[in-house]
């Protein structure tokens, strides 16, 4: 039995940030349905990655959705937001990302829908909260990645601030939103009433750069050096700490003792010896690694330096990453199936239950799909 079997999750979310939460609910066991739009459904199924799309809905849609349940409502029509009404009674918990004030159009807000379900867990995900002059500004990820300051810490200096190649916005939101979420029906099994949750993509991507943000917070407001040398990962830890370029490829190195790394490699760090140098100086140090990494293969360093106990990896493409063992050996990739018979591969759900892998087989269903099952089983 999964964690989170027995309860029922109603998802008004669209995109990523809620649906990925739900996905991961669903992962745990929920049953999550999703409450679409007749017709076009949720925004997300026409938002596409490289322009791919599986039967009427991008495979982005079916990344983040599948192991759900669609019901179609329109809940600008009376009769529909009535049967949504019914279905929130049984509920145990509601998601919306909806901007500021469109719940409360729709007669759905926290306080509403507490009166209807005094022990549903109420949760919403805002871009910068429900209240004050940044409320209704649109939570979009690249946005949110750029004002939050996050675009600053990639990449050399010179060139600009780089953004992340992954929504990560949105995906931290979800991840916390599940926290609360899961906090909030751990207080209702305490309390017996329901509890708002409220998370927003801004709180959100400051609370990832917690260890930067509490650094310069304490130190005078000085801004983090990305320095100009190729492959620096980290603004503030020392060398030899970033990605270098070898004979066939790129080499990872994490902290280490400096000393010991410079003998394994032959490299003339002399002059510092001292552990107060390596932060000061690591443009320099890096520069003297670099020239020496890239005069022989990636596997020939990982040889070497993991034989004196030094902390190194290759770097994966996704092709690479593909052909690793543990792809295999930790069951990492899962194939699911929709109503039409189509297969997709995607990832699996990353937490363990005793021991047990949660896996699913059922892709995103079609807009309404699960109408009449829902009808039968809770509105008839």
């Amino acid at each position: 039995m999964k964690p989170l079997e027995g309860l029922l999750v109603l998802e008004f979310s669209q995109f990523l940030a809620g649906p990925s939460a739900g996905l991961k609910l669903a992962d745990m066991g929920a049953r999550v349905i999703k409450i679409e739009r007749p017709i076009k459904g949720e925004a997300c199924r026409q938002l596409s990655i490289k322009d791919l799309f599986v039967d009427e809905s991008s495979m982005l849609f079916h990344t983040i959705n599948r192991n759900k349940e669609s019901f179609e409502a329109n809940l600008k029509d009376e009769n529909d937001l009535q049967l949504v009404k019914k279905l929130i009674e049984k509920a145990d918990v509601l998601t919306h990302n909806f901007r500021p004030g469109v719940m409360e159009k729709i007669g759905l807000s926290f306080k509403e829908v507490k009166a209807i379900n005094p022990k549903l867990v109420y949760a919403s995900i805002t871009g910068y909260g429900d209240k004050g002059p940044w409320a209704n500004k649109p939570g979009q990820d690249l946005l949110v990645q750029s004002l939050s300051g996050l675009t600053w810490l990639s990449g050399k200096s010179i060139q600009g601030p780089v953004p992340f190649g992954l929504a990560v916005a949105d995906l931290m939101c979800g991840n916390h939103f599940v926290q609360g979420i899961l906090a909030a029906l751990l207080k209702r099994a305490k309390t017996g009433q329901g509890v708002l949750v409220e998370v927003s993509l801004l709180e959100s991507i400051l609370d990832v750069q917690f260890e930067a943000l509490t650094i310069f917070l304490n130190n005078g407001g000085k801004l983090a050096d990305r320095g100009n040398v190729r492959g620096s990962a980290h603004a503030f830890l020392s060398a030899p700490y970033g990605i270098y370029e070898t004979s066939d490829g790129y080499l990872a190195l994490a902290m280490g003792d400096l000393v010991l790394l410079a003998s394994v490699l032959e490299a003339d760090l002399g002059k510092y010896a001292d552990k107060k140098t390596w932060f000061r100086s690591r443009a320099a140090i890096r520069k003297i690694l670099a020239k020496k990494i890239i005069e022989k293969p990636s596997d020939y360093w990982i040889k070497a330096l993991r034989g004196k106990g030094l902390w190194c990896e290759k770097v994966s493409n996704y092709n690479d990453l593909n052909q690793q063992a543990f792809m295999e050996d930790f069951q990492l990739k899962q194939s699911v199936t929709n109503t039409e018979g189509k297969k997709m591969t995607t990832t699996r759900h990353p937490i363990r239950f005793n021991g047990d892998i949660l896996s699913s087989t059922k892709a995103a269903p079609k807009v309404g799909e699960d109408n009449e099952k829902i009808y039968k089983q809770f509105l008839s």
